[in-house]
């Protein structure tokens, strides 16, 4: 039986101090963290001038090394699907999680009316699901394909690992992942977001969060990690397809 988690990615404002762009009809860019550990010399690390997103990074993180992670297949430098992480309190879960289910990543953004090049975006559907000012939304996916312990990975023939080798704990001068995870050619970065958030406030939790994860969508709950069982699972499957999103806005 299918279940799924979700848990907190991207840029924010600790890490470089400014979230990712969300437009009116949905868009968004995905701006990863910065890299904050050393990496290996024969490493590929982008800088956030190299993936230059639509966003103001501030003047001293734009030449930084970024934390590419999770890495979807066709964004820049990267070709696959994978996500690492060295927290505790996110890798017993992330582990557990078995072949087919989904691993989804949920962002903080700031809503932009104009993109980076100065364009004004308006609503294609007459809709507003967004939340003003700033919102938590989902931004990608994983099916799964493989979970992995980091012990488990180190001890993995050489062509098995090879599949995180552009993982960013990888190129890690020290690898320092408690889970692996890959993805599925059926994972993807969305297209356009689907809220977390209710239309009012980005603090505030819509139904996504209280009805159908383990979270009460009290406190701050943009930073936990998001449960869904089976059944909560399928449903969200189909909002994030159907796009029907007002039932749950509330």
């Amino acid at each position: 039986m299918t279940r799924a988690l979700a848990i907190n990615v991207a840029a924010n404002t600790n890490l470089p101090g400014v979230r990712g762009p969300v437009y009116p009809d949905g868009t968004f860019a995905y701006v990863p963290i910065p890299e904050r550990k050393p990496t290996r010399p024969d490493a590929t690390v982008p800088t956030y001038a190299d993936i230059d997103p639509p966003v103001e990074i501030p003047a001293d993180a734009r030449d930084a090394p970024v934390h590419l992670d999770p890495e979807f297949a066709g964004y820049p430098f990267c070709d696959r699907y994978t996500y690492g992480d060295e927290h505790g309190v996110k890798a017993g879960p992330l582990s557990d999680l078995d072949a087919g289910d989904w691993l989804f990543f949920y962002a903080t953004l700031d809503l932009h009316e104009a993109t980076g090049n100065g364009d004004t975006v308006d609503a294609d559907d007459g809709t507003n699901y967004l939340a003003p000012d700033w919102g938590t939304y989902l931004i990608g996916g994983f099916e799964v394909d493989i979970a992995v312990t980091g012990s488990e990975y180190e001890s993995l023939p050489a062509p098995e690992r090879a599949r995180f080798a552009t993982n960013a704990h990888v190129k890690r001068e020290s690898f320092d992942a408690a889970v692996l995870v890959a993805g599925t050619d059926r994972s993807r970065l969305f297209d356009r977001v689907v809220p977390l958030s209710t239309r009012e406030a980005g603090a505030d939790a819509n139904r996504i969060v209280t009805d159908l994860s383990n979270d009460s969508g009290k406190g701050p709950w943009w930073r936990r990690v998001l449960r869904f069982d089976a059944k909560a699972t399928d449903e969200l499957l189909r909002v994030i397809e159907s796009r029907e999103f007002d039932p749950y806005l509330g």
